[in-house]
């Protein structure tokens, strides 16, 4: 029996006796409760699915999850292409660039959905649109009414969408100024097109398109209701006739498999198609690769079938049912070593011993639910890594005790107001007091439960009994399971349930009841929830767990890279003002955030929490110093609009950690030793980093080892710093690619200068 069926064996008996009316349901030494207290939101319910996807948990938090939510879904994004549900039936759009000024003196780029074409049921007339299943990257939507439906399949990166009709005929309802022909060369292809944009239809071998005013009727034969329908890259013959040849492999399943090269140090990310041919020759079917998926791709299918432009850039078609990418993953270890230098030390010994005594306040100092407390937890567990390896034990211990406690307090389940509960009703977990609506919307789980994750790493790094699953390790193991359930089709948890495997990065909001789509703001956030499943992975044991949280981990950081910072220039549009993007939705690029549109928080929320996982922000030092230099263009149009900060240097600390990655004597230069500091940080840890930097270089991400956990750092003076953690409990030898090697100790950090 697997971790997931074990889960999943107690959390059914305990639902059992939930029943029951055990309010309290143990687990190791904490607790979860089984209903919800009285002033509290519940889960939202998600009833527009059909009886299969009823029985499995609710795919919440991604590109499609307004469908289950909301009898007609809102935009999804798929990308090229755009699609509705409405009452009439499946809106289909291709969006184009909009350029929309804001109040900041910067413009947000919009992809707002247009029905271009909508699919339209003529026998009868949908009630609802309904879940019908979904894989990696597609999703079927089931436009039902009594015993008839009509069946939709999109996907990302798809230049096809997919439909079948139980009975009766389908109309192609289309805008204006859009105009359709059928093709001289095969009566079965309808195209379609404006000066803009050209699609094409493809009937089944026997039916008739008819046109009736600014529609066209597609008459099935009784034993042929199935139809696809393109976006084409051009309105040449030849990429019609590709396209018609995959046009009757309609896709079925689609399935991205990731595995970790350890002695390349590389994730391999296999992506793969499934198609179901319904008339002609066996089809590959069509993939469109976003740019994450073909930059500095050595193996890219062979068939290229033409290009068109979206909000990702450059999506590029191959005729293929498979591709394969390769990215390095580039390490991290949990903490780095104490600073050698005297007087640096005694500097951070000095600024320890005052947060130390103040920890207990510091440790939520606003808010009051899960996110903050979580920020709260990391940020004094972060500060105990200084205080031990600054051999200042006694404190170590002291803070070791004091977030223990406040764990435990949290995790007891004995508390009406701060507690975890288990929802069946979409296969969750949810904290409260809720914040972020991350219970009524299903927002922010791995923000917020990363902050507990990595935390209680901290906590097992010292104490391997507290975080056995028969202690406390059994309730962080349920937070895990909501945000990175890595077996698909379960009922308890779904599969990764914010990590969108297509688009290689998370999604924030649980409901995506935006027309701009889903959306996630701090993508750094994200990267320290997959940088603390990998060492919670590490230290329960469990190797499967460590390569999920590579390959999230690994992900991320590449869609980072091209989508929020564009750090190669090949996503961003010319019309945008900024050089990087805050807010990252499936149809809008803004640079703002959800609280305050102030540059130095528009800023750092894609850099916190900066932890010794926050290395991969060093990969381009050029866009480092750019990202500085437009900040502090965009403080000065802020105070020319008449605003200023509160407090004027807020988050200083951030920025100086920030810039010390690439270049310490400037990060130093940024910093104020008794200026603000993010309520995620400490002065001591900020004061630690910056020393650690200046005395060892920057992180040389170029060199990656053959294991999970490893930095290099290389300093113009004083040569390479090779750092390996070795969770295991024998000596490990470690190969650097530059020819070096490490006798990694066990249970701990090796440092080898």
């Amino acid at each position: 029996m697997n971790f997931y069926q074990r889960l999943a064996a107690v959390l059914s008996l305990s639902l059992s006796l939930g029943s029951q009316a055990a309010e309290v349901i143990q687990r190791g030494a904490g607790a979860w409760r089984s209903q919800v207290s009285a002033a509290d939101n519940a889960v939202p319910a998600a009833p527009f699915r059909t009886p299969a996807m009823l029985a499995r948990a609710a795919p919440t938090n991604q590109w499609y999850s307004s469908v289950m939510f909301t009898r007609w879904s809102e935009v999804l994004h798929a990308i090229p292409l755009t699609a509705k549900a409405t009452p009439l039936g499946l809106e289909v759009g291709y969006p184009q660039k909009t350029v929309v000024p804001t109040e900041r003196k910067d413009v947000e780029i919009v992809y707002p959905h247009k029905a271009d074409i909508t699919l339209r049921p003529m026998a009868f007339q949908p009630t609802a649109a309904l879940l019908a299943g979904h894989s990696d990257w597609a999703v079927d939507i089931a436009f039902e009414a009594e015993k008839n439906a009509l069946l939709t399949t999109v996907a990302h990166g798809s230049p096809f969408i997919y439909a079948q009709l139980t009975q009766g005929d389908l109309s192609f309802d289309l805008a204006t100024p859009l105009t359709g022909r059928v093709w001289s060369i095969d009566p079965r292809v309808l195209l379609i097109g404006d000066s803009v944009k050209t699609y094409a239809a493809f009937a089944p071998t026997g039916a008739q398109w008819v046109q009736v005013g600014q529609s066209w009727q597609l008459r099935l034969p009784g034993d042929r209701r199935y139809v696809s329908l393109a976006i084409l890259p051009n309105s040449q013959e030849a990429t019609i006739r590709e396209f018609l040849a995959q046009a009757y492999s309609h896709i079925v399943d689609t399935r991205a498999d990731y595995r970790v090269d350890r002695q390349k140090s590389e994730v391999i990310t296999s992506f793969k198609l499934k198609t179901r041919t319904f008339e002609g020759s066996q089809g590959t079917g069509v993939l469109g690769l976003y740019p994450h998926h073909w930059h500095q791709n050595a193996a890219l299918p062979e068939k290229m079938l033409g290009h068109l432009g979206s909000i990702r850039g450059d999506i590029r078609f191959y005729a293929s049912d498979s591709f394969e990418t390769r990215h390095r993953h580039t390490g991290f270890v949990p903490y780095w070593p104490g600073v050698q230098d005297v007087v640096q030390s005694k500097a951070v010994l000095n600024n320890l011993s005052k947060e130390a005594r103040r920890a207990r306040r510091m440790m939520l100092e606003i808010g009051q639910g899960p996110y903050w407390q979580g920020k709260g937890l990391q940020r004094i567990s972060q500060l105990m890594n200084v205080a031990e390896v600054q051999g200042d034990m006694k404190t170590r211990d002291e803070l070791l005790a004091l977030v223990k406690g406040r764990f435990e307090e949290w995790l007891s389940g004995q508390n009406k107001r701060t507690y975890f509960h288990y929802s069946p009703t979409l296969g969750t977990v949810v904290s409260y007091p809720e914040e972020y609506d991350a219970v009524k919307d299903m927002n922010d789980h791995h923000f917020h439960y990363g902050y507990w994750i990595r935390a209680a790493a901290d906590i097992g790094l010292r104490d391997p009994e507290w975080i056995k699953p028969e202690r406390w390790g059994g309730m962080i193991d349920l937070l895990v399971a909501d945000i990175a359930t890595a077996e698909r089709g379960r009922k308890d948890f779904p599969y990764l349930r914010n990590f969108d495997p297509y688009e290689g990065h998370s999604w924030a909001s649980g409901v995506a009841m935006s027309p701009d789509g889903n959306n996630q703001e701090s993508s750094s956030e994200a990267i320290n929830a997959w940088a603390g499943l990998m060492l919670w992975g590490a230290l329960q044991g469990r190797p499967e767990l460590v390569e999920l949280g590579t390959y999230l981990y690994t992900t991320e950081i590449q869609a980072i890279n091209h989508y929020w910072f564009d750090i190669h220039g090949l996503t961003l549009p010319k019309e945008y003002l900024n050089v990087e993007v805050s807010m990252l939705f499936g149809g809008k690029l803004a640079h703002n955030t959800w609280w305050i549109d102030e540059p130095r928080q528009i800023h750092g929320i894609n850099l916190l929490p900066l932890t010794a996982s926050s290395t991969y922000l060093a990969e381009s030092p050029a866009f480092v110093h750019k990202n500085m230099a437009a900040l502090e263009r965009e403080i000065k149009i802020y105070e020319g609009r008449g605003k200023r900060a509160k407090p004027h240097d807020i988050w200083q600390d951030l920025f100086a950690k920030y810039v010390a990655l690439v270049d310490p004597v400037k990060g130093r230069a940024r910093w104020d030793e008794w200026g603000s500091v993010e309520l995620g940080d400490t002065r001591t840890h900020a004061q630690h980093w910056l020393a650690f930097l200046e005395g060892v270089g920057t992180p040389e991400l170029g060199v990656t080892a053959d294991t999970h956990f490893y930095a290099v750092f290389t300093h113009a003076d004083k040569g390479k710093t090779y750092m390996v953690f070795n969770p295991g409990k024998e000596t490990l030898t470690v190969r650097f690619s530059d020819g070096a090697s490490v006798q990694a100790e066990p249970g701990r950090l090796t440092v080898q200068r």
